[in-house]
């Protein structure tokens, strides 16, 4: 039985040419993206954790760079803020960072743009029905992450409060803007190539 071709990425129908140096540039470039989106946070008072723009920026960059590459920007982020650059919330970096309160959200941003990154090279991010779930994919994960390591900060009962139900309203409008804004994008990168997916 032959295989199913796997989905282009959109990163791949707009730089075809999928080279090392353009490999390296979109890792770089997207970490840089996440570092950049770090600076919109918001404390939440009874929370370690703040409310910044990361999210978003990491379900984007799985969803355009793929599994691979968007798990390796990822990495290329962490790697950045844990030699100390100023690329975490609120403009800080060190290694303490990651191993503090936050530590648990930032590793899961890993496996999260992997996830979304899987499902939209299976063709997910070409329209709202499945992009949508393809997004939520993703943030369960980070949850999954991010919670099992808050829960060594938080009491068990304050677990939810401080590391999901504030986050909530956010990561729904989040994930209906990449839903809207994926489907949206592919139909003007079709046009462009001729009607060609």
């Amino acid at each position: 039985m032959k295989p199913r071709a796997q989905a282009l990425t959109m990163a791949d129908a707009i730089l075809p040419n999928a080279t090392l140096l353009r490999n390296i540039l979109l890792v770089l470039g997207f970490s840089g993206m996440i570092a950049i989106s770090a600076r919109l946070s918001l404390t939440v008072p009874w929370s370690p954790v703040p409310i910044t723009g990361q999210t978003f920026a990491v379900l984007l960059t799985g969803a355009l760079l793929g599994s691979r590459l968007g798990a390796m920007s990822i990495l290329a982020y962490l790697a950045e803020g844990a030699m100390g650059l100023p690329v975490f919330a609120y403009g800080l970096g060190g290694p303490a960072i990651l191993t503090g309160p936050t530590g648990g959200f930032l590793m899961g941003f890993v496996p999260m743009a992997f996830v979304v990154g899987y499902l939209c090279e299976q063709g997910w991010d070409r329209r709202p029905w499945t992009a949508a779930p393809a997004m939520l994919a993703g943030s369960v994960v980070l949850y999954i992450f991010g919670l099992s390591w808050l829960a060594y900060y938080v009491p068990s009962n304050a677990l939810l409060a401080a590391g999901l139900t504030p986050f909530i309203p956010g990561d729904l409008t989040k994930i209906a803007l990449a839903t809207m804004a994926l489907p949206s994008a592919w139909a003007l990168v079709n046009r462009a190539r001729g009607g060609l997916s």
